[in-house]
């Protein structure tokens, strides 16, 4: 039974790009094997759902059949893929039905068995978090990952061949990276093609395997990956770093590194889209007289005038001491809100003073 992807990802049928994205991120960062808690098996169901519900092509496909035929072979569930239409000539009692070479084109072009694109296996996605801190949220930052993931083989350079090996024409499928078997039905005989299993779909092999990865142009090992944290980036975002994921087979596309960014709570400052909020207490003598207060900045301390007769509750903008834009060179505002703090106990003199005071109101 085919896999219900939006039951996976826990979304609707009719949901836009934006809320499968949203859902992706939100059960990956759930169940990512890294974490405590997290769940392998889940993790790769739920990349699986995204892969092909993110995918236009892949979506209409599998909204139409259920399934997606893009590089199906023998047991990969895409069913018809492949098949020969030519076998219809024959069938049905010798009527001789012919639907002709461009019907048969029709059924190839969807099932996939005209395509001749490279079928190496390209290489998986890595997901990553990393967490910043307030400050190198504001400033930007620099992270160095280290990721144990399959890597070019830095022997063979990919293609599977030990150095110096002599290139030779697949035997199994005369270099052209597939194979044909038929398959005997009541509707007559098909041919169903599939990747060749011996080169993978290049159609050569070498006389001699690479001794360091056996042939498959790539292995498993420990690398860091520097990345470039931009500054003004919200918590839940994710950077995407091209190529940087695992290595394709012989040589073949590699993933892309996925970093997802959450940034630590500030103890003092809070963020407001690309402003900066945070409170500052004063006297009742300080709100009803005015004053310069000292005010604490993600760029360090500021001195800002209080005007007499501040309430409390009040915000004051301290221009351009707040997040730099993302996307722009402009950069938010410090809103500074004022708590006035009213003195809980008094002595005669202060009551007395505050009783005078009352008498002006």
């Amino acid at each position: 039974m085919a896999k219900d992807f939006y039951n996976i990802l826990g979304v609707s049928k009719g949901a836009s790009d934006d809320e499968i994205k949203k859902a992706y991120r939100k059960l990956a960062h759930k169940y990512h094997p890294d974490k405590s808690g997290g769940d392998e098996s889940k993790f790769k169901e739920i990349n699986e759902a995204y892969q092909v519900l993110s995918d236009k092509s892949k979506r209409s496909q599998y909204d139409q059949f259920g399934q997606t035929f893009e590089g199906a072979g023998p047991g990969g569930g895409a069913g018809f893929g492949g098949f020969d239409f030519s076998g219809f000539q024959q069938g049905f009692g010798g009527q001789g039905f012919d639907f002709g070479e461009g019907f048969g084109d029709i059924f190839s072009d969807i099932f996939g068995g005209r395509q001749t694109r490279d079928r190496r296996q390209p290489g998986r996605d890595i997901q990553v978090d990393v967490e910043i801190s307030f400050e190198e949220m504001v400033r930007g930052a620099k992270r160095d990952i280290n990721l144990y993931r399959r890597v070019q083989c830095d022997v063979c350079h990919g293609n599977g061949g030990e150095p110096g090996a002599k290139e030779e024409t697949c035997s199994t499928c005369k270099g052209s990276g597939k194979v044909q078997q038929t398959v005997r039905s009541v509707f007559g005989s098909f041919a169903q093609v599939s990747t060749c299993p011996t080169c993978s779909g290049s159609g050569k092999t070498y006389s001699k395997k690479c001794h360091k990865c056996s042939g498959e142009g790539r292995v498993k090992e420990e690398q860091k990956i520097s990345v470039d944290i931009p500054a003004g980036i919200s918590s839940g975002q994710t950077i995407s770093v091209r190529g940087q994921g695992e290595a394709g087979e012989k040589g073949a596309q590699s993933g892309d590194l996925y970093v997802n960014v959450y940034v630590k709570p500030h103890s003092k400052f809070k963020r407001d889209n690309d402003n900066i909020t945070s409170s500052e207490h004063i006297s009742f003598s300080q709100a009803a007289l005015g004053d310069k207060i000292s005010v604490e900045t993600i760029e360090g301390d500021v001195t800002m005038k209080v005007p007499q007769g501040t309430q409390s509750g009040e915000l004051f903008r301290i221009k351009e001491k707040g997040v730099p834009s993302l996307r722009g060179s402009s950069r938010g505002d410090h809103l500074v809100k004022i708590l006035v703090d009213v003195p809980k106990k008094l002595s005669r003199e202060q009551k007395k003073l505050i009783e005078e005071l009352g008498r002006f109101d």
